[in-house]
């Protein structure tokens, strides 16, 4: 067997911890745009502009240095971070831009489990948490603890995603986007339920600054009150149905707050 290293052997020789870039030390895990030179690989160039996260860094025998990347949108990541070939990407120091660290968005799922539909928040969220989600994405079960919620959304996160279900005279399960707005007024908060608006409205009392805000809201087909003499704690039919694209819908705004492309309320 010849002792010459072969050409992945010496691609993926360990290389530095570290490596500077335009006055900032990239490592494993930091984020970077893709920016491959003119002229290189062809494959190369079809990921220019793309996000991605440094897996490690390599040196060949020429002390050359290649970062490994693993690229944000591939829908097979998991594989470049097991090291596969075809999604595992490597890139020059000097064809990379270093960005900052990614955006802290709150998932909160909100809602009383034992009022029908209105639990669908907190099912959606049970749903996500059990998935591998992006660096600085919390998700949390809420419930009905208003004051919680209102001091969480002051805690420095860049932007909060309310999932809850929300009345507005479509069919049962169909989903949206809100961006609901806060007025000046009495602050209240309700025990046995949890609104939004009064949220965001206490969490600026409570001398907070709130991120922005959406909503991603689930037409209920059961509605009740704490009044009512029966507790209901499980979802109807088309509220559950919806919880698969409530997780896609999320996933794709997620996206979108942590890109900096626009959101549209729908």
């Amino acid at each position: 067997m010849s002792d010459v290293p072969s050409y992945w052997e010496e691609l993926e020789r360990p290389g530095p911890d570290t490596v500077e870039v335009d006055g900032v030390a990239l490592r494993a895990r930091s984020r970077v745009r893709l920016k491959p030179r003119k002229g290189g690989d062809v494959f190369d160039l079809a990921l220019a502009g793309r996000t991605a996260v440094i897996e490690g860094i390599e040196q060949d025998m020429e002390g050359n240095l290649q970062l490994a990347v693993a690229i944000d949108d591939d829908p097979g990541r998991d594989l470049g971070e097991l090291r596969r070939p075809g999604h595992r990407f490597f890139f020059a120091p000097g064809e990379v831009e270093a960005l900052g660290p990614p955006a802290r968005v709150l998932v909160a799922g909100i809602g009383n489990v034992f009022l029908g539909d209105d639990g669908f928040g907190v099912a959606l969220s049970g749903r996500l948490a059990s998935r591998e989600l992006p660096a600085g994405v919390d998700v949390v079960d809420f419930g009905i603890r208003g004051m919680d919620l209102a001091y969480t959304l002051g805690d420095g996160y860049d932007a909060a995603l309310l999932l809850d279900a929300a009345p507005r005279g479509a069919a049962p399960g169909t989903l949206s986007v809100i961006e609901p707005e806060v007025e000046d007024g009495e602050v209240a908060i309700d025990a046995h339920g949890m609104d939004p608006v009064k949220v965001l409205a206490l969490a600026r009392a409570l001398g907070g600054t709130p991120p922005r805000t959406l909503v991603i809201a689930c037409e209920p087909q059961t509605r009740m009150s704490g009044d009512d003499p029966d507790l209901v704690a499980d979802l109807s039919e088309p509220v559950r149905a919806a919880l698969d694209e409530g997780v896609r819908l999320v996933m794709s705004v997620m996206d979108e707050l942590t890109t900096e492309k626009e959101v549209r309320p729908s």
